[in-house]
């Protein structure tokens, strides 16, 4: 086939499509943002992804280019459609998931249900969507955070106002704090052609604004939750024009309504849970999806998969030092690891495990899990 993909930026999720690739026979290279990144070992140049020479040299001599994150700006992703470089996602697309505030008017046009909110400038538009909000709400900055990070819960107008005085004049967005049971999460592959593939929704935990932890399917999926999920995932991606993976991130509120919280266009931590969980991993289906080859069966294997990130990693040693004892403890537990150095609240790395018992496999994740810390 000789298909070759190059990935832009060289962190962990660009490092777990490297074995899929190979399984493809898909050539796959990356442009790292600096040596002895997680995808090192396909990393075939280094150089900054904001430079757009400095992609454009790296996209010659590929098929297709796609994405480790969402922070390529957008006229560099211009430059290289302009230079006849298929981007997948394009930056028609991603620019939905870089900019929150266009990706909530555009949700909005659509008719996807989200919070309230709007566009504040000042500290006195912000408390006015307090007033008309129940007194609380979030605030974010509209580009660039992850992971917890540029998010705010606020009870007065004056409690952004450093964000407000970074932001000179450009507006931040105000949520409604959303009252709800509990966090869910909707995965859809989309080729260029049209053809779609969503995956089970799965329940996902937070701590500290970082995914922790990941069941899939998700506890208590009625038809209808399943449906409903879908059909937001599947009409987001085809009414976006996203190709590759889609996670939509979602809220299941008390009054039993689905809210979509967050948009990723990549492979993406909710989805871990499939490399050892479902016939198709995430890694391969957004290979597929982004060079429009068939897309892959994203049917569970098992009747339950729980993924918990190994968050930190141990404060003496290395993760090697103990994968002996976790293979050992739980030799049926899939361990990933990232190449990274362990620090407080990194995610250095994953552990799946699969079976018939919820119980079972919550223990077995967790326990194994823990054995790194």
């Amino acid at each position: 086939m000789g298909l070759r993909v190059g990935v832009v930026g060289g962190g962990q999720l660009a490092r777990m499509m490297i074995a899929p690739a190979v399984e493809l026979g898909v050539e796959i290279r990356v442009l790292a943002e600096q040596p002895g990144m997680s995808a090192a070992i396909a990393a075939t140049a280094v150089g900054d992804y904001r430079d757009a020479p400095t992609v454009l040299a790296f996209a010659q001599d590929v098929d297709v280019i796609t994405f480790d994150h969402e922070h390529v700006p957008q006229d560099v992703l211009h430059a290289l459609v302009d230079a006849g470089v298929a981007v997948h996602p394009g930056p028609e697309a991603l620019q939905y998931a870089q900019d929150k505030l266009v990706m909530r008017a555009k949700l909005a046009e659509l008719g996807v249900p989200q919070p309230e909110w709007a566009a504040v400038h000042d500290a006195a538009e912000l408390q006015a969507f307090l007033d008309e909000n129940g007194g609380r709400a979030i605030v974010k900055t509209p580009r660039g955070g992850y992971d917890g990070k540029g998010v705010r819960v606020v009870a007065s107008g004056t409690d952004a106002d450093d964000w407000f005085a970074d932001a000179a004049g450009s507006p931040l967005l105000a949520e409604e704090l959303v009252d709800f049971r509990r966090e869910l999460a909707q995965q859809v592959a989309r080729r260029p052609s049209g053809d779609m593939r969503a995956y089970p929704v799965v329940h996902t935990e937070q701590r500290d604004g970082v995914c922790a932890e990941v069941i899939a399917p998700a506890p208590e999926s009625t038809p209808r939750l399943q449906a409903v999920a879908a059909g937001i995932g599947t009409g987001i991606a085809e009414g976006l024009g996203v190709t590759g993976m889609l996670a939509v991130e979602l809220f299941e509120t008390t009054d039993d309504r689905l809210l979509v919280n967050e948009l990723a266009m990549r492979p993406h931590n909710s989805g871990h849970w499939s490399q050892d969980g479902a016939v198709t991993s995430q890694f391969e289906q957004h290979l597929r999806a982004v060079l429009d080859l068939p897309l892959g069966d994203p049917t569970p294997r098992a009747p339950w998969t729980v993924m918990v990130n190994i968050l930190g990693g141990p404060t003496d040693g290395t993760l090697g030092d103990r994968m002996p004892a976790a293979l050992h403890a739980h030799p049926d537990v899939k361990v990933h690891t990232y190449g990274k150095e362990p620090r407080p609240g990194r995610k250095v790395g994953h552990v799946n495990a699969t079976g018939d018992a919820l119980d079972d496999v919550t223990y077995d994740a967790r326990a194994a899990a823990a054995l790194f810390l």
